[in-house]
């Protein structure tokens, strides 16, 4: 496996579209569910636990080279926000889009053919590690990271926080990101022989209903 493609594939710079989502961050922000580092950390904690170990236990199956088209059926299933379907895709087209420049490969060009409107932002995830050398464990790496890392980013642009406070707030959830990442990568494990059905639904209701709330806003920083 390549250290290296993981460091480039996590790398906050590497063209993938994230610094334009925060990952319900706006939202949460404008209704004072994030005002400081420590409700900052609430909120990581919580979509970590909950749409990051769904989504990096999709991108570990991806990983794994499961059926891209049933792990995109099982994203959809597990996202019942409209507009959260629209961002996942959105995304899943960026970063599809920086992979072929990248690693290219003949996997990423069938997806490209099999999903000219993007798939799930964590399925092409899970196939670029997969081309790029690496592993489940690693896709699920990057995908819970991403899960609190865009948050954390967007809340030091939404509210001015310290930058520092919010590297803290991540370093703090690292034991917690590596036992989400070792959880997505068992379940993902078992769907090879059980089917999408074993990955994790883990739900974030407000998260969904904020989503759609901040679609409609005239006015926002982020696109979600």
């Amino acid at each position: 496996m390549s250290r290296a493609a993981l460091l480039v594939l996590a790398d906050g710079r590497f063209p993938a579209g994230g610094h334009a989502h925060s990952g319900g961050a706006e939202a949460a922000c404008k209704a004072g569910r994030i005002h400081d580092a420590a409700t900052l950390e609430d909120f990581c904690r919580g979509r970590l636990h909950t749409a990051g170990l769904t989504a990096a236990a999709l991108a570990a199956a991806a990983a794994l080279g499961l059926d891209p088209a049933a792990l995109d059926a099982a994203a959809d299933a597990r996202t019942p926000s409209p507009a959260l379907r629209t961002a996942a895709r959105r995304l899943g087209r960026q970063l599809l889009r920086a992979a072929r420049a990248t690693w290219p490969a003949a996997e990423l060009e069938a997806l490209a053919a099999a999903f000219p409107r993007g798939a799930h932002q964590p399925v092409v995830l899970g196939v670029t590690a997969r081309v790029a050398g690496l592993g489940p464990s690693d896709a699920a790496h990057v995908a819970a990271y991403e899960s609190v890392g865009g948050p954390a980013t967007a809340t030091v642009r939404l509210l001015g926080l310290d930058p520092f406070e919010a590297s803290g707030v991540l370093a703090r959830l690292a034991p917690e990101l590596d036992a989400v990442a070792a959880e997505a990568e068992r379940a993902a494990l078992r769907a090879r022989s059980q089917g999408p059905q074993a990955l994790p639904a883990a739900s974030s209701p407000l998260l969904d209903i904020s989503a759609q709330v901040h679609a409609d806003w005239p006015v926002r920083l982020f696109a979600s």
